[in-house]
């Protein structure tokens, strides 16, 4: 029994230093594991792990791995430039004070909706337009992409979203998509980039989508500015009540770290 004991105790020694000398420490560690998986589908969860405060996070693939199929999930991290980017699967009453709060600082977003959106909010997303936004795609269904073999299906649900986005607005809609939840796979990228989109991950994000448990400020400040980083693409919900209340005071405190924000064109250039 002793020596089961120490044979428990050396094990367990020896995973938390193992844990360390991969991640830069446990919390990391455990952060990256849990989300860097294959899912079902054969497909992957997109999934980040952070080494410290105001460092760049790792992905599931490098910056210059994903470039190959037009895919990006960070900017320059030499830069201390900000992309901030909304998803939206449906209006939860939140994205007029998100629009008020992005126009009192002249910041360009990027949102990316779904078929629902579009047909139910149109004059949001008119006004999303109007002040210099850009709408891009993020599926007509929001399914599991990774579950898509055929490049018809594939296209499908990235063109019916396009058709209704140009029955409400007039115009083409930009070539940027964002597969739902983060679920993809290599062939995924490779038909969008087929399509001619370029493929849209993220380097920070926060649990901001459960209506009935949103974060408190101070939980989301805690994640937003701690893990902001040089060239980071800011993923939020425009669904999020807290985003709502934060968010003209959380790019006033991003500012005064000394961030700018950026345009996704300019990662495409």
């Amino acid at each position: 029994m002793k020596i089961a004991k120490v044979n428990k105790y050396i094990f367990a020694a020896l995973f938390l230093a193992f844990s360390y000398f991969l991640g830069g420490g446990i919390a990391m560690f455990a952060n990256a594991y849990e989300k860097d998986v294959v899912n079902e589908s054969g497909g992957t969860n997109w999934g980040l792990g952070f080494s410290g405060e105001g460092m760049p996070p790792t992905g599931n693939a490098t910056a210059d791995e994903l470039k190959q199929y037009d895919t990006y999930y960070i900017g320059d991290t030499s830069k201390k430039v900000i992309y901030l980017t909304f998803d939206a699967g449906y209006e939860n009453g939140y994205t007029a004070t998100i629009l008020d709060a992005l126009k009192k600082h002249n910041v360009t977003a990027t949102f990316f909706l779904v078929g629902n959106y579009i047909t139910t909010s149109p004059d949001l997303v008119k006004r999303m337009l109007e002040e210099g936004h850009h709408v891009a795609n993020h599926t007509y269904h929001h399914p599991n992409m990774a579950k898509i073999s055929s490049m018809e299906s594939f296209r499908k649900e990235l063109e019916d979203l396009e058709v209704a986005f140009k029955d409400v607005t007039g115009q083409d809609m930009v070539k940027y998509y964002r597969p739902p939840q983060g679920t993809y796979s290599v062939d995924n990228l490779k038909m969008a980039q087929e399509l001619g989109y370029k493929t849209f991950f993220w380097s920070l994000a926060y649990v901001d989508w459960y209506n009935d448990k949103q974060p408190t400020k101070e939980q989301a400040f805690k994640k937003l500015l701690g893990r902001i980083h040089p060239g980071a693409i800011v993923l939020l919900h425009s669904t999020s009540k807290t985003n709502s209340e934060i968010l003209d005071e959380l790019l006033t405190k991003w500012e005064e770290m000394g961030y700018t924000f950026g345009d996704l064109n300019d990662l495409v250039q």
